[in-house]
């Protein structure tokens, strides 16, 4: 097949100003941040203490967790890592401990054991019978710090989203606790998060949460830690600052969005409904803005694991990311979020070319030239973009955005593949 005989536009690369945030030196800014929190009359001599951590790409997390744990052995506390990822990983010990390795963060490079049994104690419930379980290993422990990024939910609106209460929450809960917060949040609302946060901090020995808010570039601009008492609002104001911070596709009206990768490290559900305007789940399929009428993923993100959940988002994909797809994986995160939709596999087709040359006949655009096609490397990585033609109007008018590549037809591989958003930039 001749891929310059294409009927696809041109396309040129953008870069997009976003919130970026101070210089920090981020261990000494957690150490301090922990300082000005924990008083050592506070805690047990001697005693243990839970490190929990997530399952997400946050950058520089390990140095966070490091200098962490450096101020609570300073403490005279004996820490421990404990995975706190819910389902993730396929819900099981070996594949959380290896997403936590890939991050940097192991025995070796810490210093200090990590706990990843799925083993949960039933801790009490809340009304309406909703059953609240617990790490056993972080319940065991005489004290538990949370670390984790405060954001937006890719779906719910509430004044708590996802960060440190959702970690003590589903993260700690387990497979099991997911499973059973996901199926009451259907009909009690995201609300039931704070409400499960709130008896969990009065109820386990928690120390304290180290909140991370990111600027628009992905690198903290804000890490704080919160004593319990004040832990819940003090995440409400952080929650405001992530929304104002986050990145987001500056175009409103998209026919074609090509995404190079989706994967657990990068969203909770593969790509940011937040950024892609793209929900579907139990209560049905709706689109917010942006309004895009395909969705092209063409890869599964390395550090994902093979888990997949997201894809059901997408229109169309590719043949080598359905092969990368760790099913189990995939569909234990899928079904215990009460969403197997998003683990549903869109049409695959044998290369990049194939798949966009479907895109185009199915999403309405009346000519090559009126097609507003937008590419990026995924939902997190927002600074540069690739824009078809039919989008330059609207991308001089916006003052935050400039031109870094000319006008160039796409170009494709032997095999009809794109090449790296990378090789793209000048």
């Amino acid at each position: 097949m001749n891929f310059k005989d294409q009927l696809l536009p041109a396309m040129a690369v953008i870069q997009q100003d976003l919130y970026q945030a101070p210089e920090m030196d981020i261990q000494r800014r957690t150490g301090e941040t922990l300082q000005n929190c924990i008083q050592k009359q506070q805690v047990t001599p001697g005693g243990t203490v839970a490190v929990a951590v997530g399952s997400r790409g946050i950058h520089h997390l390990n140095i966070i967790v490091k200098e962490t744990i450096r101020f609570l052995l300073h403490l005279g506390l004996n820490p421990i890592i404990v995975p706190a990822m819910g389902s993730h990983g396929g819900g099981t010990s070996e594949s959380q401990e290896s997403l936590l390795k890939s991050y940097g963060i192991s025995q070796s490079s810490m210093g200090v054991p990590v706990v990843s049994d799925m083993d949960v104690k039933e801790i009490g419930t809340l009304n309406e019978k909703t059953r609240i379980f617990f790490s056993a290993a972080a319940h065991s422990c005489d004290h538990i710090v949370a670390i984790n990024r405060i954001k937006p939910h890719t779906k719910f609106r509430s004044e708590i989203e996802s960060g440190i209460c959702k970690m003590l929450v589903v993260g700690l809960g387990k497979k099991h606790g997911a499973v059973e917060i996901h199926q009451k949040a259907i009909h009690h609302s995201f609300g039931i998060i704070e409400e499960a946060a709130c008896f969990i901090l009065k109820n386990c020995k928690v120390l304290c949460g180290v909140g991370i808010v990111e600027d628009g570039y992905g690198k903290p601009a804000h890490i704080e830690a919160m004593p319990p008492n004040i832990l819940i609002d003090r995440e409400k104001a952080l929650l405001q600052k992530a929304n104002q911070y986050l990145a987001r596709i500056p175009f409103q009206e998209i026919d074609i969005l090509i995404i190079d990768h989706i994967g657990k490290d990068i969203s909770g559900i593969g790509m940011d409904s937040n950024v892609t305007g793209r929900h579907r789940d139990i209560t049905g399929d709706f689109q917010i803005y942006p309004h895009v009428k395909r969705i092209f993923v063409r890869d599964l993100s390395p550090n994902s694991d093979g888990n997949g959940n997201g894809i059901g988002l997408a229109d169309f994909t590719t043949k080598r990311l359905v092969e990368a797809l760790d099913l189990e994986k995939t569909y234990t995160n899928a079904i215990a979020a009460i969403s197997p939709e998003k683990a549903a596999i869109p049409i695959y087709l044998e290369s990049d070319f194939l798949a966009l040359e479907a895109c185009m006949q199915t999403c309405g655009a009346q000519s090559k030239d009126s097609a507003r096609i937008i590419r990026i490397q995924n939902t997190k990585d927002l600074e540069y973009i690739q824009i078809s033609k039919a989008l330059e109007k609207e991308a001089k008018e916006k003052s935050m955005i400039r031109f870094i590549t000319p006008w160039q037809p796409i170009q494709f591989s032997a095999i009809g593949n794109l090449f790296d958003f990378k090789s793209l930039l000048p």
